[in-house]
């Protein structure tokens, strides 16, 4: 009788565990989230690029487990002088609060900062004459402004 309930109980044990084990993986995010993470947030166009391939497919990365979510560029306007920098902001939101999700921020900031600069500057590329100039430094300001309070 011992021998039997000894038995039964490790069988629901192993059942348990493995249970537990199972749910634990079926939840967790793919192994490369964090290299996912740095390849769309780095100060490159392909970056760039690549994230907002992927923003417009967010279904497609949802066992990553990403935040996807933003305010744009916060208390900025999005569009100061009409220029278009919304989607940039919302890429730094990307990378902001992703990397406070994991825990790295700190390390990852100053690379988050410098891309939406990059980002934003991509924008005022489209802009030539005084135009460009009044782009690039509204650009400057975003960007000093994320570094000294983002």
């Amino acid at each position: 009788m011992r021998r039997r309930l000894f038995l039964g109980l490790s069988a629901s044990a192993l059942a348990v565990i493995t249970t537990v084990a199972t749910a634990t993986a079926a939840g967790a995010a793919p192994a490369d989230k964090p290299q996912v993470l740095a390849s769309w947030t780095q100060t490159s166009a392909s970056s760039y690029n690549q994230w907002t391939a992927a923003r417009a497919n967010q279904a497609g990365w949802s066992a990553y487990g990403f935040d996807w979510s933003t305010d744009y560029c916060s208390s900025s306007p999005d569009n100061p002088l009409g220029f278009p920098f919304a989607t940039s902001c919302a890429r730094h939101d990307f990378g902001y609060r992703n990397y406070k999700a994991a825990g790295t921020f700190t390390a990852n900031k100053a690379r988050l900062d410098s891309a939406l600069y990059e980002d934003l500057k991509r924008v005022c590329a489209a802009y030539g004459g005084a135009t460009k100039t009044t782009c690039d430094g509204t650009a400057w300001t975003y960007y000093q402004a994320v570094k000294a309070f983002g």
